[in-house]
């Protein structure tokens, strides 16, 4: 059986993050494919770590997955934007 999934890539200075929403779990390196590969080896052992403790079913439900024959959809996202919104204080108040 084989699971799918959403990824993200973006970069933050000299790495590039790989992203999977539906699982919320990433992964970095320094090119994207390397980050992709380490990414595809966090879900991996993570739905290995979660079959173990007896809860990977209840994960895959509260992420919207369904079994369509021998896959594992999770939803599927319509679309990603970036959006702009004013921020309600000056910039100099906000503390990261």
């Amino acid at each position: 059986m084989k699971i799918q999934f959403t990824t993200q890539i973006f970069k933050e200075g000299r790495t590039f993050v790989a992203y999977t929403r539906e699982l919320d779990l990433s992964s970095c390196a320094g090119t994207q494919q390397k980050a992709l590969q380490n990414l595809k080896e966090a879900v991996r052992l993570f739905l290995e770590e979660a079959e173990k403790m007896g809860t990977l079913q209840q994960i895959l439900e509260e992420a919207g997955y369904l079994k369509r024959k021998s896959k594992l959809q999770g939803p599927r996202f319509i679309t990603t934007r970036r959006v702009s919104l004013p921020m309600p204080l000056p910039l100099h108040h906000v503390t990261a």
